[in-house]
């Protein structure tokens, strides 16, 4: 009896040790140092985006509206534009709101929404007169998962805000398509067609996971939850690298061989996937053990290859490519997200913390993302991705970024609130 009362209390001093050391670290940023950079990140995104389009002269345009056709209109700011990470923006911006306390990051992200449907007519016209390369094509005509599961996974944000007929019409459009439509392996597991035939792109978990979680909850259509399940399984029997705890960027069907790259922003894709699905099991669900047992795997795997900075590499396992931030923002949010959720044990906070730090130094006095590497495709050469550029506040680190400040405001509030319970 004394030998089993006396591991209780040394597991109960072990356990307070370490939530102090916990929350010792993450004194090294209080909150409020927290969601002013968030909210410095945030509000030069607003600052940047205007509401106007461009002609093919440079000549500006409010709206659509009376423009006499035949104008090669675009988006004038990057922010409107229908890209995959614009949708990681809105979603970023709602979890600020939610965060901050101020709905104006939910505003700005239907604001945007809005501008798109708002001006789309003039478009559809173009289109179905045969012009394919319209702005806003992939609104129009979804070719790819890059078209529609992230934009419309961030439109399913602001849809609980603002239910318009029409961003309902879109959303449904994408549940028929990436459950019936979409390329896949014979076994159901996503697929692209380019730049080879029926590859897998590690990358296409995001493009599809987050978007058919939040479509299950919306619709209470178990369709949608249970084809999430399945591809989060086989993205992870046809990208997980035992020997180093990493994910592949590729899987080939023709030769059925992984690719070369250990890529750190496709990594990054697959944690916040298994994140969302996993948020959005019922407690009781029969498979939400071994999902998290997956994502614990992956944060033990990536979590090996952390930097002394704190930063996480372009290529994972390769510490002579250059720290880069939108893995690291990815990889923040996980852990940070994970802890918070009570799916990990406290302790792995400091991974999180450590990363955190690290990207606080990559933000710019007026609110820019530094490193951040720019769009990338699968490629056969380790060389490819060594050479990818770094980008000052390109638009794929800036929505991980958003989601990594405002959990990691979450983290802080949750442990010293776990602490004082202790």
């Amino acid at each position: 009896m004394k030998t089993v009362q006396h591991r209780w209390l040394i597991g109960k001093i072990a356990i307070s040790f370490s939530l102090i050391l916990v929350s010792f670290g993450m004194n090294a940023q209080v909150p409020n140092q927290m969601e002013n950079l968030v909210r410095k990140v945030a509000d030069h995104i607003i600052a940047q985006t205007d509401y106007q389009l461009k002609d093919q002269n440079g000549q500006l345009y409010e709206q659509s509206k009376n423009i006499a056709a035949g104008k090669h209109l675009k988006a004038n700011s990057k922010y409107n534009k229908w890209m995959y990470v614009n949708g990681v923006m809105a979603i970023g911006m709602v979890q600020a709101s939610a965060v901050l306390k101020d709905p104006k990051y939910t505003r700005y992200a239907d604001h945007n929404y809005r501008f798109v449907f708002d001006n789309l007519e003039y478009f559809k016209k173009q289109f179905e007169a045969g012009d394919q390369k319209v702005e806003w094509r992939p609104v129009l005509k979804i070719r790819s998962l890059d078209d529609c599961g992230a934009m419309a996974a961030g439109l399913l944000e602001v849809y609980r805000e603002d239910p318009r007929p029409d961003f309902l019409a879109y959303l449904q459009s994408v549940g028929d398509y990436i459950l019936n439509k979409q390329v896949r392996l014979p076994d159901s597991t996503l697929a692209r067609t380019n730049p080879r035939d029926m590859t897998m792109w590690a990358d296409d978990l995001y493009m599809s996971v987050p978007f058919l979680v939040r479509m299950a909850k919306m619709t209470g259509d178990e369709r949608y939850l249970d084809f999430a399940i399945q591809q989060v399984e086989h993205f992870n029997r046809y990208l997980y690298d035992v020997t180093t705890g990493l994910y592949f960027h590729a899987y080939y069907s023709d030769t059925k061989t992984n690719g070369v790259a250990r890529w750190g922003r496709c990594n990054g894709w697959v944690a916040l996937a298994q994140a969302d699905l996993i948020e959005a099991l019922p407690q009781n669900h029969p498979k939400r053990a071994a999902l998290i047992q997956l994502l614990l795997r992956q944060i033990t795997g990536f979590s090996r290859y952390q930097a002394a900075s704190g930063m996480w590499h372009q290529l994972l396992d390769k510490p002579d490519s250059y720290e880069e931030s939108s893995v690291t923002s990815m990889f923040v949010y996980t852990v940070a997200k994970a802890v918070n959720e009570g799916w990990i044990p406290a302790k792995y906070i400091t991974i999180a913390e450590n990363g955190w730090l690290a990207l606080s130094k990559n933000v710019t006095s007026d609110g820019q993302v530094k490193n951040i590497c720019i769009g990338t495709s699968i490629y056969d050469d380790i060389h490819y991705y060594y050479t990818r550029p770094s980008q000052l506040n390109d638009t794929h680190g800036l929505g991980p970024f958003l989601l990594a400040g405002t959990e990691m405001i979450r983290a802080k509030k949750y442990l010293t609130d776990l602490n004082k319970r202790r």
